[in-house]
């Protein structure tokens, strides 16, 4: 499935997917998806409106996916020092669900470009979706070495941390160092990250 290079990349992959806690009991509790950080395939979705195609037009989809994939994996044959179309190839797995081809493909990205924080974090959510947290949040923290600034892989962390991991406080840790990079951090619902901290912090306690 850079960052604006910047804010451009913090609509990349890596958060096109979604997951955001609403409810807390006591641990807490996964709630309502947004379209934004790309984790929680599990979790309950909303329905959309480009969700509701037809049969037919699904299967053109899946035979121009399949089509796409095809072409990037005979390119990368003749190619396979070109990052890009590693690159490439592991989001249209990710988009496919696909998990372990997109992991596979992320590591011949990353082979050749090791610092990449947003391939990076994408592994991180393919690993988690592949019944992996703890390879997950070692993708995520491979991503904040490179990148203490990138936002979304300390999100992530929190998410695999709390939902995947059952550690509230390590979740709770990772959000608080986000926190303290950027006060204003937001999760996808518009919530303030401090404001959610603060009521995490209370259910605990």
């Amino acid at each position: 499935m850079g960052k604006q290079k910047e804010a451009t990349n913090m609509v990349h992959k890596q958060i096109l997917y979604s997951a955001i806690l609403v409810s807390i009991t006591f641990g807490f509790m996964l709630g309502a998806l947004y379209t934004s950080f790309k984790l929680a395939g599990d979790a309950p979705s909303v329905q959309r409106q480009a969700d509701l195609h037809d049969d037919a037009n699904s299967q053109e989809m899946s035979a121009e996916t399949g089509s796409r994939i095809l072409k990037l994996e005979q390119f990368l044959k003749e190619n396979p020092d070109n990052v890009k179309s590693w690159t490439q190839l592991g989001n249209l797995f990710f988009d496919n669900h696909r998990f372990g081809d997109a992991i596979e493909a992320y590591q011949k990205s990353l082979a050749l470009n090791p610092g990449d924080p947003g391939v990076l974090t994408d592994m991180g959510v393919m690993y988690r979706r592949n019944k992996n947290p703890k390879k997950a949040i070692e993708s995520f923290e491979r991503a904040i070495a490179v990148r203490p600034d990138f936002e979304t892989a300390r999100f992530n962390k929190g998410i695999v941390l709390m939902h995947d991991m059952d550690d509230l406080t390590g979740g709770i840790r990772a959000w608080e160092s986000l926190v303290e990079l950027n006060p204003m951090a937001k999760a996808p619902n518009g919530q303030l990250m401090s404001s959610l901290i603060e009521k995490m912090k209370k259910q605990q306690g």
